[in-house]
């Protein structure tokens, strides 16, 4: 029997092999959410680099946010890795959601991504 990490882990994984197929080069937005908090991060996996990364727990976003599991959090998380991102001198990347589905927080933190100039 399959338990719910080991079918997450399945998920995360099938994500990542289209990714890789579709991708073509382009620097990954890779998502982990929590029960508490969100983390992104901006990847360049040729090179295995960060190149930008931004959490709920940042000093910035802890003092705006009760919590890091809302909606608003995720968005204001998505706003600053773009900021991050684009300071970095990064665009375009490719939208790894890793298991979870696009919806929520996870969905909240690309459309914020989306609005602060990231392309994907």
């Amino acid at each position: 029997m399959q338990t719910a990490r080991n079918l997450h882990q399945r998920r995360k994984q099938r994500t990542r092999a289209r990714l890789r197929k579709m991708s073509s080069g382009r620097l990954r937005l890779s998502v982990f959410r929590s029960g508490r908090h969100i983390y992104a991060q901006v990847i360049d996996d040729l090179q295995g680099v960060t190149m930008a990364a931004a959490s709920s727990l940042d000093k910035d976003l802890r003092s705006q946010a009760k919590t890091g599991a809302t909606r608003d959090a995720a968005a204001a998380v998505g706003k600053l890795l773009a900021e991050r991102a684009k300071a970095a001198g990064v665009e375009i990347v490719v939208f790894d959601r890793g298991g979870y589905r696009f919806h929520g927080r996870v969905k909240a933190l690309a459309d914020a991504a989306r609005e602060g100039g990231l392309s994907f």
